[in-house]
Parts: C-alpha cells; structure tokens; sequence
C-alpha cells in the first residue's frame, strides 16, 4: 500500500501497517521542502505573515523510486492511493510512475482528501494483510473512501482561492458578505456548504453537520472519525468533546491538518472526517 503525505496518517501508524508515504512538496519563499518537513504551525505562521506560500504535486521520478524500492524488496503488487485527482497532480504523476516498474500497480483516485483517504488506506492494508487480492483491495479502498463525509470551516476562502482550489466568485462573495464559510467535499471538489456570519456560529453548524453525519454512520455499524484543525487546537478540542460519546464503535482522531493542506486552507481551520467502516 501506497499513499501521499496529505492523507494525514500518523507515520508510525503508516509503519505499522506498512504503508509507504510519498511527501508533497511545500515551498515557502521559493525554498522546496518535502511535507514531512514541514510543521503545519511554520505555515500557519508564513502565510499570517504575507509570505510566498505555496504547493506542488512530487513528480513522476520521486513516485516511482518509492515503487522501485518496494519491487526491490519483494512485493509483488501495489496499490497506490492518492488525494482526488480534481484537487491535486499527485493522481496523474503517480499514473506516470507506474509504468516505471515491472510488478502490476494499481493507482486509485480517491476522489476525497486528508483522513478520508487514511482511513481508507488503512483498510487496504488490512484486507492486503489478510490475503486480499489486489481487486478487492482496490474495492474496499474506493469503498471506504466514498462512504466518508467531510466538512470544514475556514477563517477565509482567500487561500483556497489563490490555490486555484475554489472558484473566484464564491471566494469574492465570501468576503464580501463577510461570511464564514463552511466547506464539504463532493465528487472530488471542495465545495461551499453553508455560509453563517460568526466564527462561533460556524463552529456550531460544524458540531451539528458532525453529529448529523455521526449518527447516520454509526447506524450501520463501527465509524472512525478525524477532526483536523490549523492552528485552531480549542475549535478542534470542542468538537472532539462533542463527538466523543457518539463514537462507540471506532475511533477519534484529532491532529493537525497536513502542512499541504494547511496551505490551501488557512489558519483558523477546523475540519471533520467521518469515516464508517463499510
């Protein structure tokens, strides 16, 4: 199993499970650093700062060394997992990359971000684990990924803006009704959800889509649930009271949203994965 650094997975939860994780790129004031380079909180601190922030996909080369190692060490198959292909290259270059290697290489879109694709990752390497053929591993994968629900609010659609991540339009009415927005992903695109006028009001309408979400998933079984954040560790840590007492069945996971992420969606974010265990 295979996955990029936005997914958000612990590296030593990824380790555990032997799942490789192939680093973005954050680029601040024209300096290229991997991901896993970079605290989230260092960009937090630029982008309040005005400085040059910002992103790019790992190219072809940088993908398929990681599938040639693997080939190297034995495996007879990968399956390659990555952020939605309408958001990011990271798709598209890994599609690229696997012509690189002789063993076969699945690459999946996973149509989603962050921990949506995590959680989903780690089902694949837990049916892989299990004896899963490469098939059926790419069918709970796309699976799981497609049954997450994610919403998030963010201080400003600015970022999301200049990351060509949004349309102008929706980010220009924004600030110009001086709106707090709050986001969703749907067929791989961020989208606008709702609009309420308060930083407090959004984090509100947040717990409420949360449990809404929650309680449709936990009614088919165990849920897994991620609350990212920016920089914003109190809006995180209220959510994740909230929530807690409604996840029975799986797991909370609360952590910072990866410094990629954080790039295109500002400080001040905090966001909700939730993931049920189809």
């Amino acid at each position: 199993m295979v996955t990029d650094s936005t997914s958000s997975l612990d590296p030593a939860d990824a380790a555990r499970a032997d799942i490789s994780i192939i680093p973005l790129q954050v680029v601040i004031d024209d300096l290229s650093r991997p991901e896993s380079d970079v605290r989230p909180l260092e960009v937090a601190g630029a982008l309040r700062a005005g400085r040059l922030v910002s992103t790019s996909r790992p190219t072809p080369e940088v993908i398929g060394h990681t599938y040639a190692e693997l080939e190297a060490a034995g495996y007879d198959a990968i399956v390659s997992v990555h952020l939605s292909s309408k958001i990011s290259g990271t798709y598209g270059a890994a599609q690229v990359a696997a012509a690189s290697v002789h063993i076969p290489i699945t690459v999946v879109d996973s149509m989603t971000l962050a921990m949506a694709v995590g959680f989903a990752v780690l089902t694949g390497a837990e049916v892989a684990r299990a004896g899963a053929a490469p098939a059926e591993i790419v069918a709970q994968v796309r699976r799981r990924a497609a049954a997450a629900t994610t919403y998030f609010y963010v201080d400003s659609l600015e970022y999301l803006r200049r990351g060509g991540r949004i349309g102008t339009a929706a980010a220009m009415l924004g600030s110009a009704l001086a709106v707090k927005p709050l986001l969703t992903v749907t067929d791989g695109e961020i989208r606008p959800y709702e609009r309420v006028r308060t930083e407090s009001k959004a984090l509100a309408r947040l717990e409420e889509l949360s449990l809404d979400a929650l309680a449709r998933a936990a009614s088919n079984g165990a849920v897994d649930v991620a609350v990212h954040h920016l920089d914003n560790p109190d809006g995180a840590r209220r959510l994740v009271e909230r929530l807690q007492d409604r996840v029975l069945t799986g797991s909370v996971v609360i952590s910072e949203v990866s410094a990629v992420l954080g790039v295109h969606v500002g400080p001040g974010t905090v966001g909700i994965v939730v993931s049920p265990r189809v």
